[in-house]
């Protein structure tokens, strides 16, 4: 079974993606961590990606399938995969497309995680992480219990993002309206693609994809 996760910046699609390769056996695919991993083993590809990166540029959609294209084929990705930011738009779609078809597979599930956008800015903005241990928190969701210290180790290293203010995330959201949500009549017309509330508590959310993948 082959998914892909659809959803803005924030929705929660690496979560849900992370829980759908523990429940159902499936590899959760980032292009990013590929990506990272490819110019860390120092592949042919990892090697062409490596110095886009460092550029700062972005790196070439058919490098970024042909890494995917890779990964698909080693032993832990035979039950399925799940694709988790990937593809952005139109044209990523359509070379994926054409990547699966040539090793004879497709995909069952696309599922995109509704969201609003004032509440996913609320909840972007109001984030941060402790620096030593790692754990998460939130202005209004989960606050340290006191102020400034870290529930879980005691530091006060407590940081935020700095790309997670209410201007940046906007922008994303803009970015991905533009350029994803074309998407969903692409995948529409074949039949594949199903919507969750991405509102919805993180286990509501599981339940409704976990639904939609038992079917």
């Amino acid at each position: 079974m082959n998914i892909i996760l659809l959803g803005p910046p924030g929705a929660g699609k690496g979560t849900q993606a992370k829980m759908i390769e523990e429940k159902f056996g499936l590899v959760q695919l980032s292009t990013g961590d590929m990506l990272r991993a490819a110019v860390a083993e120092g592949t042919e590809i990892g090697k062409k990606a490596k110095g886009i990166m460092e550029r700062g540029d972005l790196v070439p959609d058919d490098i970024v399938v042909s890494i995917i294209a890779d990964r698909i084929d080693e032993d832990d990705c035979q039950d399925g995969f799940v694709l988790d930011g990937f593809p952005r738009n139109a044209a990523q779609a359509q070379a994926l497309d054409v990547m699966l078809a040539e090793k004879g597979i497709g995909l069952q599930h696309v599922i995109e995680m509704k969201v609003d956008a004032d509440v996913l800015v609320e909840r972007i903005t109001g984030r941060y992480t402790c620096g030593s241990c790692g754990a998460g928190y939130h202005d209004i969701y989960k606050p340290v219990a006191k102020d400034g210290v870290c529930d879980n180790c005691g530091s006060e290293d407590l940081k935020r993002r700095p790309d997670d203010t209410a201007e940046t995330v906007r922008s994303r959201l803009e970015v991905y309206s533009r350029e994803t949500e074309p998407l969903l009549p692409y995948y529409g017309e074949k039949a594949i693609l199903r919507q969750v509330d991405g509102m919805a508590a993180m286990d509501a959310v599981a339940q409704s994809i976990n639904s939609i993948l038992a079917a």
